[in-house]
């Protein structure tokens, strides 16, 4: 255990942020800047094409990948990178989503480029086809699907419904058996459905919970409003602070801004993990470019916009309220904003992070499920989803300690390969 933490320290402390940061900053200058065609992004993304055969659309496929990645990380890991790398990690975290979407943009791009399609019509791709086809690593593929298939049911699938159970169980006083049951079956009855299901309950459910989550938020932020001037800026100084902490050398306070912020941003949008690839391969869309930029917004919404929100949140109410926020637990710095809203509060928040860890739970499950046929074939699938409802149940009932660190260390796993895939065929990707 003790080792396992050692080597995560040691990857996501230096080496995986300056390769992932660089990452980013390269394919933004080289791709010529494609944040500032967000607009347009924005408007393909909520454009309802025609769906063809078994594919997603563009939109469905967008929603797969928010489905996925918003969630505890927008909610406990903002609060978790305040709480280590103070207000500043707020303004680091944000610079990581902006830069995020050139990387997402190359992903998506070759995702689409190198993809295969079955006798039925459909599409399947992701990193380990891009390995395949593209550099005919096939052997890599198979170390990144395995990869892929293990933090499904780590990240994707035990820990979010651990999650879900500890809160529900502090709010509601819910049985973890019961909160394991309920998860596993509608889970289940949703994956069994294939990916037209999926894409279509995504695509309904993602948006509406986001809109609640994000409507308590900006409850709290008008109750806030005399703060929020002094918060942003508290943000902002703290992100270029060169002072000292505990008497360390100077720019210790930055360094430490810029680790968390960097790392939680990176782990909530998953930009350069490469798992938004696996979604935006199933789109029906034949232009690379249109589904690269579709892709790319799912970074924007994670990152630039619900992390922020979270985070001005958490920042207020420490001006706002000191003592809420005093002595809590690292990940609890939310709850403790969440809390002044009269009556409501505690439900609010323990609602929004069980609704976001379903639909967490169930585009996990896609990408999985997309590993698992790289692997096995399709003989596999059915195998794969009844394991992965019965790790629903059981990590809500188990600790989830030693899965989380595990599953720390599978994702970097999954980058080093995606990234090497990038940076080869980087000639590849067009603006």
């Amino acid at each position: 255990m003790d080792l396992i933490e050692q080597v995560n320290d040691f990857l996501w402390g230096f080496p995986l942020l300056l390769l992932l940061m660089g990452t980013h900053i390269y394919f933004t200058v080289k791709l010529r800047f494609p944040q500032r065609n967000l607009w347009q992004a924005i408007k393909l993304s909520l454009g309802r094409t025609d769906e063809s055969g078994h594919n997603l659309s563009p939109f469905s496929a967008l929603s797969t990948t928010l489905a996925a990645t918003l969630g505890t990380g927008n909610i406990i890991g903002v609060s978790t990178a305040v709480a280590l790398g103070g207000p500043g990690a707020v303004f680091w975290c944000w610079i990581t989503g902006i830069l995020g979407m050139a990387t997402s943009y190359g992903e998506c791009y070759l995702s689409i480029l190198y993809r295969d399609c079955r006798p039925d019509g459909t599409y399947v791709g992701g990193p380990m086809y891009v390995l395949k086809n593209g550099l005919h690593k096939y052997k890599t593929g198979l170390f990144y699907a395995l990869c892929t298939l293990t933090a499904a049911f780590g990240v994707g699938c035990t820990t979010q419904a651990n999650s879900v159970s500890q809160a529900a169980a502090g709010t509601f006083h819910l049985s973890p058996h019961l909160v394991g049951i309920s998860l596993a079956l509608l889970t289940g009855a949703v994956i069994l459905g294939g990916v037209k299901s999926i894409g279509s309950l995504c695509e309904r459910t993602v948006p509406a919970i986001s809109f609640f989550y994000l409507f308590g938020c900006l409850l709290l932020l008008i109750l806030y409003r005399r703060q929020l001037p002094a918060a942003v800026l508290w943000i902002i100084k703290d992100a270029f602070s060169f002072a000292g902490i505990a008497g360390g050398a100077a720019g210790a306070a930055v360094q430490r801004a810029l680790r968390y912020g960097i790392a939680r941003g990176l782990f909530t949008n998953e930009a350069g993990i490469g798992t938004s690839a696996i979604a935006a391969a199933a789109s029906h869309t034949k232009d690379p470019h249109i589904q690269a930029y579709v892709s790319m917004t799912a970074v924007f919404w994670d990152t630039v916009v619900m992390c922020l929100i979270t985070g001005l949140v958490i920042v207020a109410n420490m001006l706002y309220d000191p003592a809420s926020a005093a002595g809590v637990a690292q990940t609890d710095l939310t709850a403790a904003a969440f809390s002044h809203l009269p009556y409501v509060g505690n439900a609010f928040l323990t609602i929004s992070l069980a609704a976001f860890a379903v639909t967490t739970l169930i585009g996990w499950s896609y990408f999985g499920e997309k590993a698992t046929e790289y692997l096995v074939g399709n003989k596999g699938i059915p195998y794969y989803k009844l394991l992965y409802v019965l790790m629903i149940y059981l990590g809500a009932i188990i600790p989830m300690h030693l899965v989380w660190e595990c599953t720390d260390l599978i994702n970097a796993f999954m980058v080093l390969p995606n990234v090497l895939a990038l940076l080869l065929l980087r000639r590849k990707i067009k603006p």
